[in-house]
């Protein structure tokens, strides 16, 4: 046989072999994921996308497969907070809470980060209906269990954008705790030009 043509059956074999080792890998880490993790990505995605129904319908179908998928139960949070359907929001969220405050391992980083990102976006929703003593309570809760994984846009939770008053859970709820120990006739808690700077965060991955 001629050498060239060994040499070249040589490689296409191991690329092909390779080929076949990499898209057998991918196959079973798909199969092996867990139930819900495919949809609660979509959900994500649609989230994004600002396919609100689809993010919803996809959601669900996690939920359905892998009931309290907190990845899930926040993604649909998150919905209904770009909904301003806030009671949902706020239901979904304090779900989301008992169930990991009751469920969760100590040693389980995504899990706790996924917590004090709930009682974030929970305190966002009453910050959001003017409830500040409420919003501040959740704050500093947030900042109790993991402040890391609330210190800042794009860490995990749903972060208020108010462009030099706060761009953190931390930095609002000390710009709150600060406007209420002032009388009531000087707080400055509402600033409509700067309230609609706020932007939202999709957590990774849960």
């Amino acid at each position: 046989m001629n050498s060239n043509i060994l040499k070249r059956y040589v490689i296409y074999m191991a690329i092909a072999t390779f080929i076949m080792f990499t898209t057998w890998a991918l196959v079973r880490s798909y199969m092996n994921r867990p139930p819900g993790d495919y949809e609660t990505e979509v959900c994500d995605i649609r989230l994004k996308d600002k396919l609100y129904d689809q993010a919803l319908e996809a959601a669900n179908k996690a939920l359905n497969k892998s009931p309290y998928h907190r990845g899930a139960m926040m993604c649909r949070a998150l919905v209904y907070i770009s909904l301003k359907d806030y009671k949902k929001a706020n239901k979904e969220l304090s779900d989301l809470i008992n169930f990991l405050e009751n469920n969760l391992e100590t040693d389980d980083k995504t899990g706790t980060g996924t917590l004090a990102a709930a009682y974030a976006n929970r305190g966002i929703i009453k910050d959001r209906q003017e409830n500040y003593e409420g919003a501040l309570k959740d704050y500093k809760r947030a900042l109790e269990i993991d402040h890391k994984s609330v210190d800042g846009p794009g860490l995990g939770t749903v972060i208020l954008n108010y462009k030099f008053k706060s761009s953190s859970v931390r930095k609002r709820a000390q710009y709150i705790y600060e406007q209420l120990q002032l009388p009531k006739e000087e707080r400055v808690l509402k600033i409509k030009e700067l309230d609609e700077g706020q932007v939202m965060h999709k957590p990774g991955k849960l």
